[in-house]
């Protein structure tokens, strides 16, 4: 049996050490600049203002009875629960509170109860796409199903309909996010009535039943049936479209990475993610999540401290020769049209050199 030479394990023994001492380096001075505490006034205003605009658009919904301008209420709420949503995210990362067990309580009142979604649900796929961003068969934001993000799960081509589908599905991919909406709520109930494994399960569905359940009877009851279903459509329909158009720039038409591939956490977060730039309302349409590349370092950094660690880790990643990735947020848009419509006709044929596939989907 063939053993590596010492002096090739002590030098692979001092890269590891590089690599763990840059982001040990990183997060020594991030911290040291104070930008991991907490900031409760910034996070209660948040959630006092949202729950008046909420309620508010209640009030809108019920004094204004039936009539066609209730379909601008419907756009308004999709904002607004989309503003929610991001708070819900910020909750679960242990932003808001040092407290897990409040973090936890405010992600259940802010997913299930505010917004009808199971945090359950999201916090598991979400945690799992964190650990491991764009990994064939470890990020579940990249697997195979109606859209294909990569080749390598198809086991024949896709041809017909589907092939058709598929082949433009770059273009397709922003009305598609139409019914995104839909199916967050979906995949939410069927996990928390579903048998498996859901921290507080009670009141997941007591929350979400109580949310889904009293939105829809208050809808109902106030509009006549075609309009209350044309205020769902709207509603839902633009929730999807503002949640995808917010977190498909983060990672899609990035490198991919290989199953079996190891990556130091500081060159995975860094590499596999974008940037938007923008000015507060470019942060304020994306929830901070435009700073995906810090976000994914310090994902329990306060939201309104992620403008000001970027400057850092730029300059961390530059003088580490770390290529840093910042588009604007049309430019994101056009890679993740093109690079879904590339791997779309290479579905065409998945047994494809690999190497073509990857430079398809870089360019």
């Amino acid at each position: 049996m063939q053993h590596m030479p010492a002096t090739a394990v002590h030098e692979g023994a001092r890269v590891r050490e590089r690599v763990v001492s840059d982001f040990t380096a990183l997060s020594r001075t991030v911290e040291a600049a104070g930008l991991l505490r907490r900031r409760h006034a910034y996070y209660w205003t948040r959630f006092v203002v949202l729950t008046l605009l909420l309620a508010g658009l209640v009030a809108a919904l019920v004094i204004g009875g039936p009539s066609w301008w209730q379909l601008v209420t419907a756009a308004l709420l999709a904002l607004v629960l989309g503003q929610v949503m991001f708070l819900g995210h910020d909750a679960a990362h242990r932003q808001i509170f040092d407290s897990g067990r409040w973090n936890d309580w405010a992600s259940l009142v802010i997913a299930n109860l505010y917004a009808g979604m199971s945090y359950g649900w999201w916090q598991h796929k979400h945690s799992r796409h964190h650990a491991k961003p764009n990994q064939i068969g470890a990020d579940p934001d990249i697997g195979t199903g109606a859209l294909v993000f990569h080749t390598e799960d198809l086991k024949e081509p896709r041809s017909g309909l589907v092939g058709w589908f598929t082949q433009r599905q770059g273009w397709l991919f922003f009305p598609l996010l139409l019914l995104e909406g839909m199916n967050l709520h979906i995949s939410g109930v069927k996990t928390i009535f579903g048998r498996g494994p859901v921290k507080r399960r009670p009141v997941e569905i007591a929350f979400v039943t109580a949310r889904i359940g009293g939105y829809l009877a208050l809808v109902f009851w106030v509009l006549p049936v075609g309009m209350a279903f044309a205020f769902l459509g709207v509603q839902l329909g633009l929730f999807g479209l503002y949640m995808g158009a917010v977190f498909a720039p983060n990672h899609k038409g990035m490198p991919l990475v290989p199953r079996d591939a190891r990556i130091d956490f500081l060159r995975r977060q860094v590499l596999m993610s974008r940037n938007v730039r923008g000015g507060r309302l470019t942060d304020l349409f994306m929830g901070g999540l435009n700073y995906q590349i810090e976000h994914h370092l310090f994902p329990s950094m306060p939201r309104p401290h992620l403008r000001r660690v970027q400057p850092t880790v730029r300059e961390f990643c530059a003088e580490r020769g770390i290529p840093y990735t910042e588009t604007s947020l049309l430019e994101s848009y056009g890679i993740v049209i093109r690079h879904l419509n590339a791997v779309g006709l290479a579905a065409r044929d998945p047994f494809q050199c690999p190497l073509t596939e990857q430079y398809r989907s870089a360019r």
